[in-house]
């Protein structure tokens, strides 16, 4: 088992539904007891802890007395209204003889991604650390609609932990990490580097209560570990398994992290930015972005969709729609049409005033693969 790092200061727990219930959002209060436990006792051992709790919907189901996930949004959402104000109640109740205090925080997909939202969220979630108040984070549920969700709360928790520069990220959910089911069907211990042979052996959720599953769980680890946040991915079943991972005793999956993370500003781009369009390049740009590292020009452009202006991100899709970098646009879609597929001396004679040529500049500009 890969020996977790001990000087690990801050520290992310997300828990998945299926942990903080038995049977239908029937709440496990046992199970949830122990837990405030363990984080107490990294608490006291001069780590700080960020929550992020499933379990609203599941709970909003078994008070309403549904047997299974509701397809439709505003059945969703008040499963979600219902469910939150018992789920924090729980919290509330289970850290109280730690002496511990929680506040609850309640994301949509904006709160992180628009920059003023962002920097507020930021200090606020500093301030809650710094006098050892535990945050209790989960999506908003109950007004969130697809555009502005996360997708679920792996996401979310991975998110977190890059913008609370967390260094470990612990999911921990009914299972004991990532198997290999298309090879021994054994646990796989340690995953140097996320390769599409790692993504191909995770699976959704089966579960009535929860969405995700481990395909969700290895896409936040992606954003995690390039954020320099390493990601444990262990089974919640398992006892103490929170203090065991910091003594390299637990089991699971240990994704490390990169040595060489995204800087702020790409970081940003890459996993925070709402994109307003995308553009289609060939296959020379898109060598081009890949090996050389260099700035989008319009000469590789062969297609855009969207409505976008200057300084708004657009996604760069390669031939075949898939994205492979995001950045942010120099021109307006009304300019791009005027000058895809046209070289640099061409569009100084259009925009003779304008500094940047480029379709995207290479320092606003970030690899996605």
């Amino acid at each position: 088992m890969h020996s977790p790092l001990k000087d690990t200061r801050r520290v992310v727990i997300k828990l998945g539904t299926g942990i903080l219930t038995s049977g239908i959002g029937q709440i496990n209060e046992d199970r949830i007891r122990k837990i405030c436990c363990e984080v107490s006792a990294l608490q006291k051992s001069g780590r700080q802890v960020i929550v992020v709790s499933s379990g609203a919907v599941g709970f909003g189901m078994h008070r309403l007395g549904l047997t299974k996930r509701p397809s439709k949004l505003s059945s969703l959402q008040k499963c979600a209204a219902v469910g939150q104000s018992i789920l924090i109640e729980t919290w509330q109740k289970a850290f109280k003889p730690c002496g511990l205090t929680v506040a609850q925080l309640l994301l949509t997909r904006e709160d992180v991604c628009v920059r003023r939202r962002h920097v507020a969220f930021k200090n606020l979630l500093e301030e809650l650390l710094a006098e050892d108040i535990i945050p209790v984070i989960n999506e908003n549920d109950s007004v969130s609609i697809d555009e502005l969700k996360f997708g679920d709360n792996d996401i979310l928790a991975a998110l977190l932990s890059s913008v609370s520069k967390s260094e470990l990220l612990i999911i921990l959910s009914t299972v004991p990490g990532l198997m290999d089911r298309n090879g021994s069907g054994l646990l796989i211990p340690v995953v140097e580097k996320i390769t599409r042979a790692i993504e191909s052996v995770a699976t959704g959720s089966e579960s009535v209560t929860a969405v995700g599953g481990m395909s969700s769980k290895v896409q936040a680890a992606k954003i995690a570990i390039q954020s320099g946040c390493g990601v444990f991915i262990g089974s919640g079943y398992e006892p103490e398994i929170i203090g065991k991972i910091f003594t390299g005793q637990a089991e699971g999956t240990f994704f490390v992290p990169r040595k060489q993370t995204l800087r702020a500003r790409k970081r940003w781009l890459a996993f925070f930015g709402s994109p307003k369009g995308a553009v289609e390049i060939d296959s020379g740009a898109e060598r081009a972005l890949e090996e050389e590292g260099g700035s989008l020009l319009a000469k590789g452009v062969i297609g855009y969709t969207g409505q976008f202006a200057q300084g708004d991100i657009i996604n760069v899709l390669q031939p075949g729609n898939a994205p492979i970098a995001r950045g942010i646009s120099q021109f307006d879609d009304s300019e791009l049409a005027k000058i895809m597929g046209k070289s640099t001396q061409e569009i100084r004679s259009l925009f003779p005033q304008r500094r940047h040529l480029e379709v995207i500049h290479r320092n606003g500009l970030v690899r996605l693969t």
